[in-house]
This record gives structure tokens, C-alpha cells and sequence, in this order.
């Protein structure tokens, strides 16, 4: 008889049990903010669309948690499937027994129910899913003893450990290594939590004390709709925020995903491209002159791998690319400065999450061409370019340049033919003169030689020059006459010229068709408000360009008296001397 009771008691246990997890209360937490004001303006919102939306306080933290509730565990589940296929909520939202909800600041003025909601389904209605009758919810269960968490924490995996450790770091009171040993630095660190959060400073974090620390640590992607997206095309596999974003184009060898609001960003770029670690560095380097990754920011080149971040006046940009198995494959992330929290979170989870697809890379003619291409994009993405493109010429055989001394004001760098930094030897207003020294060591292979005689009036000459910014890749040659030996108010150290001329032309050399340089382009303006025929230009002469040179350490080298060129020769000589000068900002 006593064997029937303790049989009967244990099977009345288990029913217990049963019916008590049948019964238990959850709340379907869809998104968490740090500020109670954006908080309370997003549980309206979602408030519009679907019922039985609460908000609460997490823990002692600065979150605040919006939820839907209560709900037993069959309808939250139910309730997360249908709200995330039909988009009204975020894709990483989860049930939650919401142990860790405070105090309520929606609705306002409202206290929570604790008995379970109606699902909470939007108008026009889906099919209905039918709530169980409502139950009593038992009391909160009490905070386990220090032996009790020790207990609990040694049932953790050693991820679940290293997570703590990350949480507490991200949360500025963990700095050691991540290697899950719950040491003497994790216990500080622990501890120190339990006192900023209120609770008693044991150094061993409870079960609920666990859940508190890791909901503020996630709640902070809460609403970003972090996703696993499997690429078949670019041959990737990643988490990707899809509530922010998504799919637009590809681009090889980028697949481009943008802001669902058509903003600039966030976005993402999936890279892939068949190719190995010249291909990697080949693309480090085209990257950095794309307007996507500014130039301040940290860049890192390893065996097979790089990381390139920009950091822009409004936005960041953060690029991870590594060379493997024949391909290269990687992702840039661009997201908006002033959320620099979620920024991390997100490089972090799709640092942590990706995978390049063996065998699978983008094709080079996947897409379809569109009306916005221009040369002033790359594969969809702007190319960053100069404020100002003027155009130079090399006066001695070391590669010093002269130019015009408007193009090279107020620059944060200045570059030759945008490879070749330069540093501005001296400037002239008077004149209209620079000199520009390069960093580097360069060997021209031609250099200015100057006329030494007085030039013959409505003779032929050349400009050399990049009249269209370097678009063309190389200098433009133009053809006009010494129209005066001097200004229009009579100045001698200016000659004029018929000669159709464009703002990027200025300081590029004009020679006379023996090859000898008889001037430097000046910019095509009047200060004195005159706007002047679209034929008249006009040049510093050989004598000021010699006394320029000569206070900065120079010779201007004289031209030997010789007939005129062949027309190829004299082309040969004039591009090869010439150079885009480029003013970066």
C-alpha cells in the first residue's frame, strides 16, 4: 500500500508539473531602446498595427523593452511565426518569461496584465489562432542563493561562459582575456555589475542575473532584424540586419544591399570575385579610392587578409575582405555615425557569422548595365575625387612642377597625376606661380625648356594640358597663335594668345612648334568682372617663369634654336611633360 502511494504521488508530481509548464506565462519581446522617450513613440507605432503591446523597464538598466503579452507559450510562438511572415515585427524577436521586466512606461499610465492576451493579430485579420482560457500565473520564483547560481553556472557551456565575459566587457567592467575561466578578473567584474544594477555583490551572477546582463547586451539589436541571408549568387552566406536593409543590384564584383528608404546608407556590400591574394591587395587599394571608405580610419593588410575602416563626417564604413580557395570574398558595412553601439554589434555578428560558399564566386557579367553608369562610379560605388584638377608641367629633370597657383590653395594633399604626392615649394599670387616639389625621387621623361628669343607675332602654338580633369587619361593638345606680346592693360610680363581654353587647362606649358616653352597657361577670368571671348587666353612669359624659378633655388633651362618639330615629335614632348595636378580636401 505505501509502494501505491509513492507511485500515485509521483505521477500526481508529473501531472503538476505538466499542467504548471502548460501554464506558464511568456511575452513576446520585439525590440529595446535606450531612450524611454524613443521607446514609448515605437510601442505607439507598433501599437497601431497589433494588440496586447506592453512596454517595460529592463531591469536596472537604461533599456526599455517592448513587448507583446501576455501570451502562454503555444500562442507567443504562434504569435512570433505569423507577425514575422506578415513583417510587422523584427525578425529577431523572441519569447521571453520576462523576468527581467520592471517598471511599465507602456501604456502610459497603464499597469501590465500578468493573465495571457488574445493573439495579438492585425487588422485585416489572418486566420485566427484560437488562446487558451486565461490561468493564474504563479508568483515570481525567489532569487537563487550564492550556492545556488554556483550551481547553475556550472551547467554552462563554455560559449554560454565566454558570452558572460562578452556582455560584462561590452558593458565596460570586464577587460581581461574571453577564455570562459569565471577567474578572479570575472568575479571583480561580476560583482561590479551586481552593485551598478543593484543587486548583492556576490560575484556569482544567478540565473535571472544572467538573463538581465545578456538582455541589455542583445537588447541593443533588437528591431534590426538580424538575419541569416544566404547569397547563392556572390557565393556568401552572413547575418545582415534586414529590417535596415536589403537586396538592390549586384555590381561584380560587389552585391549591393541598400537602406529600405533609399537613404545612402546603412548599407551592405557582399564582395566576391574569383582571384587570389594580388587580386585581395589589387582590391585593398581600388577601395580606398572609392568615396565609401574615407581616408581617416584604421587600415590593416595580413597574410591573405585585409580590414579597412572610414570614418566619414556622417558615416563609418567597415570592410573585411580575406583571399581563399581561388576567390576573395569579404563584406563592407556603412553605417551612420552617432550609433556607434549598434555599429560594433553588427560588425561583430557579421564577422562572427560569415561564410564563403566553396566554389561559388560572382560572375564578372552578372547584372544589367542601367542608364547611372558613369565613369565616375565603380561597380555601382562613387570614385572619390579631387577638389581641384589643374593642370602642371616638369621644369627641371628632378620632377619639380610648375602650375598655377590657384589650383593649390588651402589643400590637405596635393598629387601628380593622383599618384605622386607633392608639397608646395612656393606660390605667387602676383603672378599666378607655384612650385611643387614630389616626395618622391622621379626621372620625367621630358622636362620645360624655355624660349630664349622674342617670339614672332600670329605665330603657331600648342598647349599641352588636361583639359577635362584627367577623365581622358592623358593630356589634350590645343592648337592656336601669339596673338600679343602683352596684356589687354598693357602688361609685359603676359602674353595673349587666340586660344579656346577650359578652367582644367590652366597652368599647363604652350610651346612654339620648335618645342620651346613660351609660357604657363593662366586661369580664364577677369577680376575686374569682364567676361572676355571664349578665344582669348593668356600665359606668364618665359622672364617672370625664370625669376620665379630662380628665388626658389631653380634654373629655368634654355631651349636650343632648332626648326620646327614633326607634329608627332612635338605632340611626344608636350604630353610627356605635362602633368595633372590634383588639390585634395
Amino acid at each position: 500500500m505505501i509502494g501505491f502511494f509513492r507511485t500515485l504521488a509521483v505521477i500526481l508530481t508529473m501531472l503538476w508539473a505538466s499542467v504548471a509548464a502548460a501554464q506558464q506565462v511568456v511575452w513576446l519581446q520585439i525590440e529595446a531602446q535606450p531612450s524611454a522617450q524613443t521607446a514609448q513613440e515605437r510601442a505607439a507605432s507598433y501599437a497601431q498595427r497589433i494588440e496586447s503591446v506592453q512596454g517595460f523597464r529592463l531591469g536596472n538598466t537604461n533599456w526599455h523593452a517592448i513587448a507583446i503579452g501576455p501570451l502562454d507559450e503555444t500562442t507567443a510562438e504562434q504569435e512570433r511565426v505569423l507577425l514575422r511572415r506578415q513583417g510587422l515585427i523584427p525578425g529577431d524577436s523572441f519569447v521571453t518569461d520576462g523576468s527581467n521586466f520592471t517598471a511599465q512606461f507602456w501604456p502610459i499610465g497603464g499597469a501590465a496584465s500578468m493573465a495571457p492576451a488574445q493573439p495579438a493579430l492585425p487588422a485585416p485579420a489572418q486566420p485566427t489562432v484560437i488562446a487558451p482560457a486565461p490561468v493564474e500565473v504563479p508568483a515570481a520564483p525567489i532569487d537563487e542563493t550564492p550556492a545556488e547560481a554556483r550551481r547553475s553556472e556550472a551547467r554552462l557551456s563554455a560559449e554560454e561562459r565566454r558570452q558572460l565575459q562578452i556582455a560584462l566587457q561590452w558593458e565596460g567592467y570586464y577587460t581581461a582575456a574571453i577564455d570562459g575561466a569565471f577567474g578572479p578578473g570575472t568575479r571583480n567584474s561580476m560583482a561590479a555589475w551586481q552593485a551598478a544594477n543593484g543587486f548583492d555583490t556576490t560575484g556569482i551572477l544567478t540565473t535571472r542575473q544572467r538573463a538581465v546582463l545578456l538582455a541589455a547586451y542583445n537588447a541593443v539589436l533588437a528591431g534590426l532584424g538580424m538575419e541569416t541571408v544566404r547569397d547563392e549568387v556572390a557565393g556568401i552566406e552572413i547575418d545582415l540586419p534586414l529590417a535596415m536593409v536589403g537586396f538592390d543590384t549586384f555590381e561584380p564584383p560587389f552585391a549591393h544591399y541598400g537602406a529600405h528608404d533609399g537613404a545612402a546608407y546603412p548599407k551592405v556590400l557582399l564582395i566576391s570575385q574569383a582571384g587570389d591574394v594580388d587580386t585581395l591587395f589589387g582590391l585593398y587599394d581600388i577601395m580606398q579610392t572609392l568615396e565609401i571608405v574615407p581616408e581617416q580610419g584604421a587600415r590593416e593588410k595580413r597574410n591573405a587578409a585585409f580590414t579597412l575602416i572610414g570614418e566619414g563626417t556622417d558615416f563609418i564604413s567597415h570592410t573585411e575582405a580575406v583571399a581563399r580557395d581561388g576567390a576573395v570574398k569579404g563584406f563592407t558595412l556603412i553605417w551612420p555615425r552617432g550609433d556607434e553601439q549598434r555599429r560594433q554589434r553588427v560588425v561583430e555578428r557579421m564577422t562572427a557569422s560569415f561564410v564563403a560558399l566553396r566554389g561559388v564566386v560572382m560572375d564578372d557579367l552578372v547584372g544589367e548595365p542601367t542608364e547611372d553608369q558613369s565613369i565616375d562610379l565603380l561597380a555601382g560605388l562613387e570614385i572619390r575625387r579631387p577638389a581641384v584638377s589643374r593642370s602642371g608641367f616638369y621644369v627641371d629633370p628632378r620632377g619639380s612642377v610648375l602650375t598655377t597657383a590657384s589650383a593649390v590653395q588651402s589643400c590637405r594633399q596635393i598629387t601628380l597625376n593622383e599618384e605622386v604626392e607633392a608639397r608646395l615649394v612656393a606660390s605667387d599670387p602676383a603672378t599666378g606661380l607655384a612650385l611643387l616639389a614630389p616626395n618622391q625621387a622621379l626621372a620625367p621623361r621630358a622636362y620645360a625648356r624655355f624660349q630664349t628669343g622674342v617670339p614672332r607675332l600670329q605665330s603657331d602654338i600648342v598647349l599641352s594640358s588636361y583639359a577635362f580633369g584627367g577623365i581622358l587619361g592623358a593630356p589634350s593638345l590645343t592648337f592656336g597663335t601669339l596673338a600679343d606680346l602683352r596684356g589687354l592693360a598693357g602688361e609685359d610680363t603676359i602674353r595673349r594668345f587666340d586660344l579656346a581654353v577650359r578652367p582644367d587647362d590652366a597652368g599647363g606649358p604652350i610651346l612654339d612648334t620648335s618645342g620651346a616653352v613660351m609660357g604657363m597657361l593662366l586661369p580664364h577670368d577677369d577680376q575686374s568682372g569682364r567676361t572676355l571671348p571664349g578665344d582669348v587666353a593668356f600665359a606668364v612669359d618665359v622672364d617672370t617663369i625664370a625669376l620665379f624659378l630662380s628665388d626658389n633655388s631653380l634654373s629655368a633651362s634654355a631651349a636650343e634654336q632648332r626648326p620646327a618639330l614633326k607634329s608627332g615629335l612635338l605632340n611626344d614632348l608636350a604630353v610627356d611633360m605635362t602633368v595633372l595636378v590634383s588639390c585634395w580636401r
